[in-house]
């Protein structure tokens, strides 16, 4: 912790920053405040990572997920469909980091999104491994393939609300077998429960 009231983690020197605004740094932490939500963990002095977040199971993910983000001054990018972005959504989803992209383009979202990650000096990429709120069996592997294809590593966060913590894991560097990585990932969520359910762990192999 930063101090004996505040709610956030200190951000290493490499981590992406936006320009500082004290308000909305003061926002997110009077937003996790009055929720009763804190930080856990550490994060790696690294410029580029996949960040996902787990177990999601509800739309409350996404305002501590953008709260704490504020509170930190952290530049986490995450894509969404440009079918979202109409006015006014439009601008506030880009302050927010959220870049546009097009599923029908040429290049599929994973080349995309490694494309951006290649074209920064600092660039963290944030996403849901579900895909969905809802209760899936598998999680979804584009996380992987976007950090495999930008060799950088994946960096697990987790909701926890029972004790409405907000944790950071260690990094998790990618090998050749994707199964495997995704099934050493979910072993690592298992101590966690979101809103509505715990994690899916992953089948026995």
């Amino acid at each position: 912790m930063t101090g004996n009231d505040d709610v956030v983690l200190p951000l290493p020197p490499n981590a992406p920053r936006v320009k500082p605004n004290g308000f909305t740094r003061w926002l997110g932490r009077s937003i996790l405040r009055l929720g009763g939500w804190r930080m856990a963990g550490a994060f790696p002095d690294i410029p580029k990572l996949v960040l996902i977040g787990a177990p999601h199971s509800s739309n409350w993910d996404g305002v501590w997920g953008f709260a704490a983000k504020l509170a930190l001054g952290l530049d986490i990018r995450i894509l969404g469909k440009h079918q979202l972005f109409w006015w006014p959504l439009g601008p506030l989803l880009r302050r927010l980091g959220v870049i546009e992209v097009d599923r029908n383009a040429a290049h599929g979202v994973v080349e995309q999104a490694a494309a951006l990650i290649h074209s920064r000096e600092k660039f963290w990429y944030g996403l849901a491994p579900e895909g969905t709120r809802k209760y899936v069996e598998r999680w979804k592997t584009g996380f992987w393939k976007i950090a495999k294809a930008a060799n950088v590593p994946v960096l697990p966060a987790y909701f926890d609300y029972p004790q409405k913590i907000i944790g950071i894991g260690p990094t998790f560097e990618l090998g050749e077998d994707m199964v495997a990585d995704i099934h050493r990932i979910q072993r690592w969520y298992a101590p966690w429960r979101g809103k509505n359910r715990d994690v899916v762990q992953p089948p026995a192999t």
